[in-house]
């Protein structure tokens, strides 16, 4: 028998990478409601947040009737006040909205995930000069101060994404910064800083795996907020800027229709309540997973 044939005969070969296929797929399997219809949910967003121009029969700012035409079959969910389709706008808005949320909170735990494990491992005055900047920033209201920063730098969507990913990272600051030090006073984590390990491999070989459940948890947590920080700065008129489709600006754009007992307003405001209720239940879930507990019947 030659070494190939005993190499694609071997049942051991793919294991590993298929058992934790296998695994995953058993845990949604056996997973609660509540958490399938959060996986659900962030599925079905992200497909039409990624597909919006080939689900949509028009285009995102194409003004294709008359104002506020009604529900019907040409357009299903009516126009808005500029004659542009509702149903266009509403999934382009999935994609503005909740990819611009997402971009903003990966950058807030870059910065405060980074600035939290690097306070912890060093301590000293970097961590008192960190933590008393961090308890600056968390003193002033959030959505007071991004409105302040937004009027006085711009609305465009790069300064809204930095000043609203910088205040967020100081509460990513303090959640990374009290999971880390609970690590860093551990004995193998001082053998490995007495090996003289970098400052690198101690973050990544150390200290992640051990936080990665509150961090995942945090991160579903933060995009939701930061999810509903960008809708209630765009319903203001401080946030992601016409003629792009944001979901908080169509809810001011639309809310004269409220009068006439029109519920097409509500329709953006249903989506961010479905998505904001899905991710927190998989947050849950997750929690749930992580700390170990059993079911109970």
């Amino acid at each position: 028998m030659t070494g190939a044939e005993t190499t694609s005969r071997d049942p051991k070969i793919n294991r590993p990478r298929r058992t934790r296929l296998q695994s995953a797929l058993r845990e949604v399997i056996k997973a609660p409601i509540t958490a399938k219809f959060g996986i659900l949910v962030i599925l079905v967003y992200g497909f039409v947040a990624i597909f919006a121009p080939i689900l949509t029969p028009y285009g995102e700012t194409e003004i294709v009737g008359p104002e506020f035409d009604v529900w019907g079959e040409k357009f299903i969910l009516g126009t808005d006040g500029l004659g542009r389709d509702m149903l266009t706008r509403l999934l382009f808005g999935a994609r503005n909205t909740v990819g611009i949320a997402f971009i903003t909170t990966c950058l807030a735990f870059l910065i405060g995930g980074l600035t939290g494990l690097l306070a912890a491992i060093y301590g000293g005055w970097l961590d008192q000069i960190s933590s008393r900047i961090v308890d600056v920033l968390m003193a002033i209201p959030q959505l007071i101060f991004a409105l302040m920063l937004l009027a006085i730098f711009g609305t465009s969507i790069p300064t809204l994404v930095i000043v609203i990913a910088t205040l967020d990272a100081t509460r990513i600051f303090r959640v990374t910064r009290a999971v880390s030090l609970n690590v860093v006073v551990l004995d193998y984590f001082e053998a490995a800083r007495l090996r003289g390990e970098r400052i690198f491999w101690l973050c990544i070989r150390e200290i992640l795996p051990n936080i990665t459940a509150p961090l995942m948890a945090e991160f579903g947590l933060r995009f939701c907020f930061v999810f509903l920080m960008i809708a209630a700065l765009s319903f203001l008129g401080l946030g992601i800027q016409p003629p792009t489709a944001d979901w908080g600006s169509m809810v001011r754009e639309n809310a004269v229709l409220i009068t006439y007992g029109d519920i097409t307003p509500v329709l953006p405001a249903i989506a961010i309540a479905i998505l904001t209720l899905g991710v927190n239940f998989l947050v849950d879930w997750f929690l749930h997973k992580s700390s170990g507990l059993k079911d109970g019947h």
